[in-house]
């Protein structure tokens, strides 16, 4: 059972990136989906959830306005739309599994390899 995270990169401040979540040996429609980030030498901070059943979303005070969740079951996975970056939005960014979106970052599970994201000029 895994999460991979992907789609990240080396972007100027102002651009945008989709990150995707794919899932094996799970099925993502059976979970909430959390999106957290951990820049160097920083704890791990949740970005944004998409809750299982109602598809309710939640972000960060920071991504609120900027950043987009949502998932597609049918392809086993779920994305984070990033516009707007900023500096600050560096880090690696990692997907998890739980049964709700709690706000503790310790609740969630399946974590996998994160994509690194550097915003930059």
């Amino acid at each position: 059972v895994q999460l991979q995270a992907s789609g990240g990169g080396l972007v100027q401040p102002g651009g945008s990136l989709r990150l995707s979540c794919t899932a094996s040996g799970l099925n993502v429609a059976d979970y909430a989906i959390g999106w957290f980030r951990q820049a160097p030498g920083k704890e791990r901070e949740a970005v944004s959830c998409i809750s299982r059943t109602t598809d309710n979303t939640h972000y960060s005070n920071s991504a609120k306005g900027r950043f987009t969740v949502s998932r597609d079951n049918g392809k086993n996975a779920v994305f984070l739309q990033m516009n707007s970056l900023r500096p600050e939005d560096t880090g690696v960014y990692y997907c998890a599994t739980d049964r709700t979106c709690s706000p503790s970052v310790r609740a969630f599970d399946n974590w996998g390899q994160g994509t690194q994201v550097t915003v930059s000029s």
